[in-house]
Order: C-alpha cells, then structure tokens, then sequence
C-alpha cells in the first residue's frame, strides 16, 4: 500500500554537540517506571530496599551491555565493515531483549550467592517490571521506525489498520509504504503478560514461577510476533528466525522448571527468608536444649 506521511523526529533534544534521542529517553523511561514498581512490591515483602537496589545496580548495566553483544554477534556483517563506534551507537538501535534477560539472570545468580537470598524469589520481583518495562520500551522502535513487519495490504488497512491512530501508521510509513505495526502487537501483548504476572503473584506461587510464567507467556507472544518483522536476526545461516528459537527452548525448559520445582520446593514468594542472625540464635536455643 502506498501511502505518504512525515515521520516523527527521532531526536528528543539537542545540547550543543550533545544529542538524546527519544528511543533512549523511552528505554531510560520504562526502567524507571520498573524500578518503581519492584521497590515497591520490596517494601509489601518486607525485604531491605537496598537490596533491590544494589541487584539493579549491577543488573541495568550488564542486561543493556549483554543485550548490545548479543545483537551485534548476530549482525556482525552489519557491523564489521562499518566503523568501529558503531558497535557502540544503541541510540541507533540494536538491544536484543534476550541478551538482557540473559546479563539479568546471570547477574541475579551471582548476586543471589554473594548476598545469601533467594535469586527465584528476586527475579519474581522483578518480573512484571522487567515486562512492563518491555512494553514502554517498544516505543522507542516506534520513534525509529524500526521492528516492524511487513507491508500493508489495502484491503488488510481498510479492515484494521485505519482504526488505529493516525500518528501510529504515519510512523509506520517508510518511503511511502506503510508497515505493520509489530513494535505495537508487542507492546499491547506484553502489558498483558504484566496483568497476568501480577494475578499469578496475588495467589502467592512458589518461588520461580512468577519469573518462569513470564518466559512462557512472553516467549508465546514473541514467537508469532517474530514471524511478521522484517528484521528478525537469523540462527544456523538464516534457516530459522533466532528470537523463535530461543523462545521454543525458553518455554520448554520454563515448563520443565515448574513440574520439576513444584516437586522440589516448598518456599512460596511471600515468604520472607529469616534474617542470618535470627537463625544463628535459634540454632544456639537448640543446641542449648539438647545438652
């Protein structure tokens, strides 16, 4: 469908030779509405705050620098002929949301050791905002017209697609064609796995499954989603999309988790580890009623 629109300015503001752009203020954004969000439910677990903040830390940074690696080791031959800053340019775009999680897991694993807490029941915490956070962030494809699908057919406009915003599919116009709007399938699919996740924490699961049910849901949504975009990175020289590979193995092994857990563990999400000096003290009650 041919169509023409002026697309949106990708720069939010300019200092001298300084300039920020939109999809960096939308990312920085959704973050901060995350980050919220998880102190929050910190607080009504009765947990340290500080906790969560010395996790995000260390999370933030390795999760964006795990996501531009795992991105730009996937579109080396993008970037191995070009100069070598722009490997660095995430402005441009280029954040794979599974090289984050990926950086974020890790780092709840060694941080979970060093301090001694329960790296399930963190990432539980930080599930439905690292999700929601996802669906603010996919606006920032939006501003940079990027992460969308195909072309739109007229009949397929006429049918969806003219409902829609006028500043949405304007956006969605790429020199004179209009595109669907992947990054707002997304975005719409993610705010209901955020729901979704928060009614799973009312009901108090095991510790895990918050974080596994939103590998499972998430990777659901992406999985067909990733089938429409026109940017998909490819696995095994471009015979399978590689965000559809990942998500198959996520929501396998995710499942695998649960029915292994469910046998295994007894520890629920609300349940508020005793502190070590509380459990020091009752360990020398007991030795002193044995003798």
């Amino acid at each position: 469908m041919i169509y023409s629109a002026p697309a949106l300015d990708r720069v939010f503001l300019e200092l001298g030779p300084f300039t920020i752009y939109w999809y960096g203020v939308i990312i920085a954004f959704g973050a901060l509405i995350g980050i919220y969000l998880a102190t929050r439910e910190t607080d009504r677990l009765g947990l340290k705050q500080d906790l969560l903040i010395d996790f995000i830390v260390f999370a933030v940074p390795i999760a964006i620098l795990c996501a531009r690696i795992y991105y730009v080791i996937f579109e080396w031959d993008r970037y191995a002929g070009g100069p070598w800053w722009s490997i660095f340019a995430v402005w441009e775009g280029g954040l794979a949301i599974h090289g984050a999680v990926i950086g974020g897991v890790l780092t709840a694993m060694v941080f979970s050791k060093v301090r001694n807490v329960s790296g399930w029941q963190l990432l539980d915490i930080v599930a439905p905002s690292l999700i929601l956070a996802q669906a603010i962030g996919r606006w920032g494809n939006f501003m940079n017209q990027e992460a969308h699908g195909g072309p739109i057919s007229e009949s397929t406009y006429e049918s969806f697609h003219q409902y829609l915003p006028d500043f949405i599919m304007n956006q969605m116009t790429i020199d004179g064609v209009m595109y669907h709007p992947t990054f707002l399938y997304e975005s719409f699919w993610n705010v209901l796995v955020f729901f979704l996740l928060i009614l799973i924490r009312k009901y108090n699961p095991l510790r895990g499954e918050i974080i596994l049910s939103y590998a499972i849901f998430y990777s659901i949504g992406r999985f067909f989603i990733e089938s429409m975009r026109t940017d998909s990175l490819y696995a095994f020289g471009g015979a399978i999309r590689q965000a559809q590979l990942i998500s198959i193995v996520l929501i396998v092994l995710s499942i695998i988790l649960i029915i292994y857990r469910r046998k295994t563990v007894t520890a629920r999400y609300n349940d508020v580890p005793v502190p070590e000096k509380q459990k020091s003290n009752k360990k020398k009650k007991r030795k002193k009623k044995k003798k």
